[in-house]
C-alpha cells in the first residue's frame, strides 16, 4: 500500500534495539522497551507559512532519527508496524 504523509508529518519504521547488553547480558522481550531510533520512510511536503509559501522538512527519506519515547501514532501498513509523527517530534538525525 502507498502511503503518503501530509503537511510536515514523517512516516517511521522503528530500529529493533540490541538483544544483549554490553556486558552480555540477554535482554527478554518482555523487559525490552520500544525503541526511540527509527529511520524515515516517507515525508510530507511541509507546511505553508502566511504567504503561502511551503515550508520544505529538514529530514528525508532514509534518514536515521531519534524521537521522544511517547511521539507519533502506531500504524500498521503491509504488516510492517510503523509510526506517524510530526517533524516537531523528532529529536535529531543521527550521522
Amino acid at each position: 500500500m502507498a502511503f503518503t504523509p501530509l503537511h510536515d508529518r514523517v512516516l517511521v519504521e522503528r530500529v529493533e534495539s540490541e538483544e544483549k547488553t554490553s556486558g552480555g547480558l540477554i535482554i527478554p522481550d518482555s523487559a525490552k522497551e520500544k525503541p526511540a531510533e527509527g529511520v524515515v520512510v516517507a515525508v510530507g511536503a511541509g507546511v505553508k507559512d502566511d504567504d503561502g509559501d511551503r515550508i520544505a522538512l529538514d529530514v528525508k527519506e532514509g534518514d536515521k532519527i531519534l524521537f521522544g519515547k511517547w511521539s507519533g501514532t502506531e500504524i500498521t501498513l503491509d504488516g510492517k508496524e510503523m509510526l506517524i509523527m510530526k517533524e516537531s517530534d523528532i529529536m535529531g538525525i543521527i550521522a
